[in-house]
């Protein structure tokens, strides 16, 4: 890939833009909840993976309290309905991420991609895709393995790998709407 497609960029920017204005009242509300739930501020960023491998700050509700290292009841709720990726809107208006795209990785896995799996990095990374779709819950997943670490690098991570270099080669308009309301679907 070349150039990144113009009616991507297009979608990207127009629909987090909307998304961002018409549900700033929730962001308020969210961003206090947080706040009071896990200690101020109520935004966690770390460093993700981003598009040619280079490093951007990612942007998400603050689900554990910031003292104890712990999962809050808020940030329990924030996680299942994936309320605590919202932020995520203004990483796509920053043009460091994508609406549809493969899910940001911390450093040590996407970008030791080699071979036809580095086209992966070509891509900006989503806010959604099939397999964030497929591993929605992989918290719950890698808590049930005897060692999690292993089942990740072993058959989850090579799993994401395959599916987003096929989203790569059949990247299209309408497979981008395909995911997002597949997204919508499985978030009822």
């Amino acid at each position: 890939m070349k150039k990144y497609p113009c009616w991507k960029a297009f979608m990207d920017y127009g629909l987090s833009f909307v998304a961002i204005f018409v549900m700033l009242p929730v962001f308020f509300i969210l961003i206090i909840l947080a706040s009071l739930d896990t200690g101020f501020p109520g935004i966690f960023r770390q460093q993700r993976i981003g598009r040619f491998g280079k490093i951007f700050v990612i942007y998400k509700f603050r689900t554990y309290h910031i003292k104890t290292h712990t999962k809050s009841s808020i940030g329990k709720w924030m996680r299942k309905t994936k309320l605590d990726e919202l932020p995520q809107l203004f990483n796509i208006l920053k043009g460091d991420m994508s609406l549809v795209g493969p899910r940001p990785d911390i450093p040590g896995y996407y970008d030791k991609l080699k071979n036809e799996d580095k086209l992966i990095l070509n891509l900006k990374p989503g806010l959604t895709s099939e397999a964030g779709i497929k591993y929605r819950n992989e918290e719950e997943i890698l808590n049930q393995q005897k060692d999690s670490l292993q089942y990740n690098d072993k058959v989850i991570f090579p799993d994401k790998v395959k599916m987003n270099l096929a989203y790569y080669h059949r990247l299209s308009f309408k497979n981008d709407m395909y995911i997002l309301l597949k997204t919508f679907s499985v978030l009822k």
